[in-house]
């Protein structure tokens, strides 16, 4: 990865971050500390702003100094995001590394709350619903000047197309979504006891509420999943168009939920 004045983002940083963070403790010491910064250096090449490679050689200094030895030499993540990122994406920065989402449905349960009009979109005016709530949440206050500001910082950073609106591959990347969960699993030569045990993972994953039946975002967030697996980039009429079809065929009773035993049939299992 090269960082321009431009690639030194929150996302870019925070990239950086995590592969001396091994612990995901929030501070980087001792040895990775000295790898962190030398990475940083090498990486940036001649097309870092001059400004921003003096702070972080500045910031390497420090942490060499001899006079340091003694102290605490641990770099936080908000010393360094303080120092390197404006406002707006330093917060953003934060946000991503102490909210990350492990699961689908909770992804898809904010994805349906804030597209409001269920365009398969979320405009900026919806955005700045999601903002206002996240700092409420965080117990953070914002004026209305700021929160323009954030607003314009996101859509720079994540909305891709330049279309004035993020679509679901631009949100999985604000809320710093992990890993696809369906990847842990391989389908092909699986015995049916294997395929049986990788069911009971799955489906334990998906019924975040363990009511033993998917339903509203549970649902969202396993057809996701399941798209992404034959195309990355999904978006959001296609999920719904998907999710439609897969509960005109899994939900036989008609309840609008797709039981255990319901998903197993429509996967070829037979569940006990």
């Amino acid at each position: 990865m090269e960082i321009t004045a431009d690639g030194l983002d929150a996302a870019a940083l925070l990239h950086i971050w995590h592969q001396f963070d091994i612990n995901d403790n929030g501070f980087i010491e001792g040895k990775q500390l000295d790898a962190f910064f030398q990475s940083m250096l090498g990486k940036s090449g001649t097309k870092m702003d001059d400004e921003v490679g003096d702070k972080i050689r500045r910031l390497r200094d420090k942490f060499s100094s001899p006079d340091n030895f003694t102290a605490d030499r641990r770099l936080h993540v908000q010393e360094l995001a303080a120092m390197l990122l404006p406002e707006e994406e330093n917060f953003l920065l934060l946000f991503r590394r102490e909210t990350p989402l492990d699961n689908s449905v909770e992804f898809m349960r904010i994805w349906r709350n804030y597209d409001k009009d269920s365009s398969g979109y979320i405009s900026a005016s919806e955005l700045k619903g999601f903002l206002q709530d996240l700092f409420v949440q965080h117990k953070r206050a914002i004026t209305a000047d700021k929160l323009e500001k954030y607003i314009v910082t996101m859509m720079k950073m994540f909305d891709r197309n330049k279309d004035g609106q993020l679509d679901l591959n631009d949100l999985a990347r604000i809320l710093a979504l992990k890993e696809n969960f369906l990847l842990k699993f391989k389908t092909e030569a699986c015995s049916q006891e294997d395929r049986k045990r990788d069911f009971e993972k799955i489906f334990a994953h998906y019924d975040v509420s363990q009511t033993g039946a998917l339903e509203g975002p549970e649902v969202d967030g396993f057809v996701k999943d399941m798209m992404e697996l034959v195309k990355p980039s999904i978006h959001g009429p296609d999920l719904d168009r998907f999710r439609k079809a897969l509960m005109g065929h899994c939900d036989i009773n008609g309840d609008g939920k797709i039981q255990k035993n319901e998903l197993a049939l429509c996967l070829g299992l037979k569940h006990s």
